[in-house]
């Protein structure tokens, strides 16, 4: 079985201590093994599972957590008390564990063996309190953690083990993202500004400016084979509108974007970057706002934000990650107008151009048209709908003493109507609860109107990445109401300010 993070691993750490002897300890092991196989065999778990020796003593304790957290390939550890062990062992390596944490609560066996239980069966099987034991002391300190509980032989164990290693390996690639801003933010905009230090403690993503004339030289300097040999799977990949291809009087435009393609990834590789921005309204020399190539460099897994929007370059990139392997995509998003009808309220989303392809299985369309903003050449870009299906949308807001994320479970649907003069990328969705209650709450929240849109994900992996980075969660789904909505607003917001300290 293929993992979908092959190079990383969670560690399985087991929780005991010598009271109990050799004999039961071999025991501890032997079964602790068996879990941790257990949960290395689900297909649910995206990474390698790696069983560690029991754990027994403070000193042990505390050695695993430095060992994780100076490993690369740690994007987590799993704990499980098998026994007792006392957690006063357990404070200095929870004080130096920076590596995210899940807290198992599980035991060997499904079933209870009634009729043979004894008092070493009992001596053995000590979860039941050993994890109450444990995670006093992790409360007490406040260590960030999910915790699940139940037997892993349970797939709904295994999948909210599976959604927490993902928000790790999206944490993890957060802290080794370098974000490429070619230009800055679109003038006068509030949401997309922010404190790009405060990202990179908070996230650990670099967020820094290229000049549009860095891209512009790339541009220049691609070769025309390149660009032909790009051009040549564009029509094998795509319905391309007949003046774009081979002998069509707008050929030279898609050469154009498959120059700016060819570009943006040359220069990306050579920053190191795995996200960036553009700006319509900073494209100095360029001919086109990049539509086609943002397209697919995100379909190839790369973070991008419209306008200068670096916090939803960030999101789209830690998207990517998390879903990797799974059915489904993950794109910038932008709500753009309603359909008010009574009952059967639609948002339609889009954005000028940029619209990743990974949210269809159809055979996207090659187009150009207008822009009519920007003052440039008309642009080339990928037409399709998104399939319906259910998603989310997620926003990330600068709210001055912390980052907010707001997080809307939505139904993707068809359109209504077919919409053949509207020539870009597109998503309609249902949100939940209801269009009303989440238009309510997203405004109250304050959340951005770039989001991404995940048809990957759910709430699930959003709320772990959300621990793991100790950030704020807003959740709206089936269950909102805007009463309750906002009364969490106001908590949230003097709880965050407590909780920096003085």
């Amino acid at each position: 079985m293929s993992k979908a993070y092959p190079e990383h691993e969670i560690w399985f750490l087991t929780g005991s201590q010598d009271l109990y002897g050799e004999e039961t300890l071999a025991q501890v092991a032997a079964q602790s093994q068996e879990i941790a196989r257990a949960l290395d065999a689900s297909a649910d778990v995206p990474a390698k599972v790696v069983w560690k020796p029991v754990l027994k003593d403070s000193e042990s304790i505390r050695r695993a957590a430095l060992e994780a957290n100076a490993d690369d390939a740690c994007l987590g550890v799993i704990v499980w008390m098998h026994t007792f062990s006392p957690a006063k062992m357990w404070i200095a390596g929870l004080d130096a564990l920076r590596t995210p944490m899940l807290h198992l609560h599980t035991q060997a066996n499904v079933e209870l063996p009634w009729s043979t239980i004894d008092m070493d069966f009992m001596n053995l099987n000590q979860a039941a309190h050993g994890d109450r034991e444990f995670a006093y002391i992790a409360t007490r300190l406040a260590s960030p953690r999910k915790t699940v509980v139940g037997h892993v032989s349970n797939p709904a164990v295994t999948a909210r083990v599976g959604a927490w290693a993902r928000a790790c390996a999206g944490w993890s690639a957060t802290h080794e993202l370098r974000l490429a801003r070619f230009g800055d933010n679109m003038r006068n905009v509030a949401v997309t500004e922010g404190d790009k230090t405060e990202a990179e403690l908070r996230f650990g993503v670099s967020v820094n400016t290229w000049g549009v004339n860095d891209l512009v030289a790339a541009v220049e300097d691609v070769a025309d084979d390149d660009v032909t040999a790009l051009v040549a799977q564009y029509e094998e990949l795509y319905d391309v509108a007949p003046e774009l291809r081979r002998g069509g009087d707008r050929h030279e435009s898609l050469r154009y974007g498959a120059r700016q393609e060819i570009a943006l990834e040359t220069l990306l590789t050579s920053l190191g970057a795995k996200a960036f921005t553009t700006n319509f309204e900073d494209l100095g020399a360029l001919r086109q706002l990049p539509g086609l190539a943002v397209q697919r460099l995100m379909a190839k897994g790369y973070g991008f934000g419209a306008e200068g929007d670096w916090k939803t370059a960030i999101l789209v990139r830690a998207a990517k990650v998390m879903g990797q392997g799974l059915p489904g995509g993950a794109s910038l998003m932008e709500d753009y107008t309603y359909d008010l009808t009574p009952g059967a309220e639609l948002i339609l989303g889009a954005h000028m151009l940029e619209i990743c392809p990974t949210l269809t299985t159809s055979r996207p369309r090659l187009e150009i048209h207008p822009l009519g903003i920007g003052g440039k050449e008309d642009p080339v870009r990928l037409v399709f709908d998104t399939d319906p299906g259910e998603a989310v949308v997620v926003a990330m807001s600068d709210m001055r003493d912390r980052f907010r994320l707001t997080v809307n479970a939505v139904d993707v649907v068809a359109p209504p109507q077919p919409l053949p003069k509207l020539p870009v990328a597109r998503a309609v969705w249902r949100p939940r609860p209801d269009f009303a209650t989440s238009a309510e709450a997203w405004l109250t929240a304050g959340a951005a109107h770039h989001t991404v849109m995940s048809t990957a994900l759910d709430v699930e992996v959003f709320a772990d990445f959300a621990q793991i980075a100790r950030t704020e969660l807003l959740v709206i789904d089936e269950s909102t109401t805007t009463r309750d909505f906002a009364r969490e607003v106001r908590w949230n917001q003097a709880f965050y300010r407590l909780a920096q300290g003085l």
